[in-house]
């Protein structure tokens, strides 16, 4: 049994646990105010009129992150109109590295999800006398990256190609640069080249643009296909979230049937 005391410092604690979180003393977010024709504005109200402006959005916009400006595409219709804007994404994708310009159409839109540096390679074309150990101490990376990028099972791959992409160690190769994205039939995926010599070599055999490029996505697609024993669709779906690489739709399809099946089970 307490003592009176105790009873009023019961009170008390009772009192300051139950007592609003936004009172006047701790509240320090922003109000709402009234316009004299009964408008309430909000700072945390999207569809506050100003808000939903096209223009006013871009200048907005335009001072994001892409993880920040794929959030906001979320928020509502006017917002996702905006944020998935082709050139509105390409900023965002250029803004961190301070590109001074990506040139290409990406066959998947996945491409622009991420903007890490491992989306950018360094085009070297291949010249007598080169080999992945020295082109490694050449351009400051592991020889293993090289490989992991370029898809070589062993250094002797190096003699049938025309290039190797080369992982970007050094950020400040891509300020001010221009880089062109581009599908590596080798490679197997997407990637923005960064050509140090100039412009892209468009005789390369391992360069697929255009039509190559739409009838090497059909190709791909198919064998997933036959892969997957599933439907165009299904293929379709799996080959855009990997970002155009068939290894990876292959095992995200095997990770999420692994999974059907384990809920089955239980």
């Amino acid at each position: 049994m307490g003592c009176c005391g105790d009873q009023e410092d019961d009170h008390e604690a009772h009192n300051h646990l139950t007592q609003p979180l936004n009172s006047p003393t701790t509240d320090v977010s922003p109000q709402p105010t009234t316009t004299m024709d009964g408008t309430t504005i909000s700072p945390m109200n999207s569809h506050f009129t100003a808000l939903a402006c096209p223009d006013t959005l871009r200048l907005i916009f335009h001072c994001l992150s892409l993880p920040d400006l794929a959030r906001a595409s979320c928020v509502c219709r006017a917002w996702r109109h905006v944020g998935s804007d082709g050139e509105m994404v390409k900023r965002a994708f250029m803004g961190p590295w301070r590109l001074k310009e990506v040139v290409g159409r990406p066959a998947s839109t996945g491409f622009w999800r991420d903007n890490g540096i491992w989306k950018f390679a360094v085009s070297h074309k291949i010249k007598r006398g080169d080999s992945v150990a020295g082109l490694a101490v050449r351009y400051s990376v592991q020889v293993m990256d090289i490989k992991r990028l370029n898809n070589m099972m062993s250094d002797h791959g190096i003699y049938s190609r025309d290039r190797l992409l080369i992982p970007v160690s050094n950020p400040d190769l891509l300020v001010n640069a221009t880089c062109y994205i581009e599908l590596d039939t080798y490679a197997k995926r997407e990637v923005a080249v960064l050509y140090l010599e100039g412009e892209p070599d468009r005789k390369l055999s391992c360069l697929a643009t255009g039509v190559t490029s739409d009838r090497g996505r059909r190709r791909i697609v198919d064998s997933l296909k036959r892969s997957m024993q599933v439907d165009d669709g299904t293929a379709q779906y799996y080959f855009s979230i990997s970002n155009g690489d068939p290894r990876a739709a292959l095992a995200q399809f095997s990770a999420d049937i692994s999974w059907e099946r384990q809920g089955g089970v239980s």
